[in-house]
């Protein structure tokens, strides 16, 4: 039996994202599940925010921001960065994150991340009840015990984590490769 629901965001899950800010007089956290991938070449993202966030304003003066990925170690943190407000604690200070300095925009980046990427916002599109931040990508920053044996990025030993529908959850199963539906068998000799 299908269920059918009001038009609404069913796209889950969704990256648990802690995007970094800063515009010189202060910085902020803000938790972000709004995100992801728009263009390989050049590289961008996106993200969006209420108008309301106090990291908002900042990414809107400063037009930078790091988006730090989110591991199992970091998913409380994460969360509390999400419910609690700049405007009221130095989220830095109270939650023990230590600022990772950038190597190309001045926003500080979450050194605790496993992957770190540095982005300058290109457009802003007000949309409604979230404005989207289009930003490309000038920097990328990787915890090196994060990578394998083929110096790539090991998403299951980096612990990532998706959220779905107030949930956070855990990635640590790859169930296959790019075109492996495809891929042709090997013959034994």
């Amino acid at each position: 039996m299908r269920i059918d629901f009001k038009p609404g965001n069913m796209l889950y899950p969704v990256p648990v994202v802690m995007v970094s800010c800063g515009d010189g007089e202060r910085s902020d956290i803000v938790t972000v599940a709004w995100t992801g991938t728009i263009c390989t070449n050049p590289p961008m993202v996106y993200i969006s925010l209420r108008p309301s966030r106090y990291s908002y304003d900042i990414i809107k003066k400063s037009r930078e921001f790091v988006i730090n990925l989110t591991n199992e170690k970091l998913a409380k943190t994460a969360d509390e960065c999400g419910v609690k407000s700049g405007r009221d604690i130095d989220k830095w200070k109270v939650m023990k994150i230590e600022q990772l300095p950038s190597k190309v925009v001045a926003a500080p980046s979450v050194k605790e991340s496993p992957v770190c990427i540095e982005c300058k916002v290109e457009n802003i599109l007000e949309l409604g009840s979230h404005h989207m931040f289009i930003a490309k990508v000038v920097a990328v920053n990787v915890d090196g015990k994060y990578m394998d044996e083929k110096n790539k990025f090991d998403l299951t030993k980096a612990d990532m984590v998706v959220y779905n529908h107030g949930e956070y959850i855990g990635l640590s199963k790859v169930l296959g490769t790019f075109g492996y539906s495809v891929k042709k068998k090997k013959t034994r000799k």
